[in-house]
């Protein structure tokens, strides 16, 4: 069965994987970021090679969603996965089902927050961000392997406010719902409060060691993130689509990305006014 790790693009999703790929993949609790690669990105192109789409039809993939992930169960393990898609029918093809997930964590943050994040991982302005949050038709997929591949890595997210809706109000699988701003600013608290939600879903019996969170908070701060792609690159990090032979800083600004502080005051008051309502039931407002 699955256990998803989903959320909007940029906001928190892989410090999140970070932390539960560490606590879970090492004995010590110190992190690397090929442990990353234990909670794998669905969808994505090689999870559909034995499927019969079109990689140049926008969504052709949403077809085989289910039957990737019945696929992937076959040997009836358990299976953490990333995921930015909504959870909902795209093209009348549910993403998932409770016959192939067991459960999941969402993570939320603060759209004038997200925004500024999402300026620097896809290289946008102020507009065609703001255009980005409040698409509710927005897709995205690997820009690096588009040439090659077509829409093979197509994700459907839909605006910032429905992405997470889908997820927050869907009743198929149990969701632990955290925000972003809770988990930077109580981290040993939210992260032992998820891992015993894990450990219920999966059934997983084994006493959280608290030791064990503590050595992971330590090797999963922002800075020794920031540190470790400084000093090693991180395979995640986009390729800009200004300059092909540069890599966009994945690990941007931390907890600096303050939108008091560094957002525009037309930007803030326009998200504001686009999101207020969801902005006031998250008590963001």
């Amino acid at each position: 069965m699955i256990f998803w790790i989903a959320s909007y693009p940029k906001s928190g999703n892989t410090w999140l994987r970070a932390l539960v790929s560490t606590y879970y993949h090492t004995k010590d609790g110190i992190y690397n970021q090929n442990l990353l690669k234990n909670i794998d990105q669905f969808p994505t192109r090689k999870y559909f090679e034995d499927f019969n789409y079109d990689p140049n039809i926008i969504g052709d993939t949403c077809k085989y969603w289910v039957s990737a992930q019945e696929k992937l169960n076959i040997d009836k393990k358990l299976k953490f996965f990333k995921t930015h898609n909504i959870f909902g029918k795209v093209n009348n093809h549910d993403f998932t089902n409770n016959k192939n997930s067991i459960g999941g964590l969402y993570i939320v943050r603060d759209p004038r927050n997200v925004i500024t994040s999402l300026k620097n991982h896809y290289d946008l302005d102020d507009e065609v961000a703001i255009k980005w949050l409040n698409n509710d038709k927005q897709f995205v997929y690997d820009v690096a392997k588009f040439k090659k591949h077509g829409f093979s890595d197509f994700q459907f997210i839909s605006s910032w406010n429905i992405n997470y809706k889908s997820w927050k109000t869907q009743t198929k699988i149990p969701i632990k719902f955290i925000k972003y701003e809770d988990l930077l600013d109580q981290t040993y608290s939210v992260f032992f409060e998820t891992l015993i939600f894990i450990n219920k879903i999966t059934n997983n019996l084994e006493k959280i060691n608290k030791n064990k969170i503590k050595k992971v908070l330590e090797t999963t701060s922002f800075e020794a993130l920031k540190q470790n792609e400084k000093e090693k690159g991180f395979f995640e990090a986009a390729i800009s689509q200004k300059n092909e032979r540069k890599k966009i800083s994945f690990f941007h600004l931390g907890p600096k990305n303050d939108w008091r502080t560094i957002l525009k005051e037309d930007v803030k008051i326009k998200i504001e006014k686009i999101f207020e309502n969801d902005l006031k039931e998250l008590l963001y407002i």
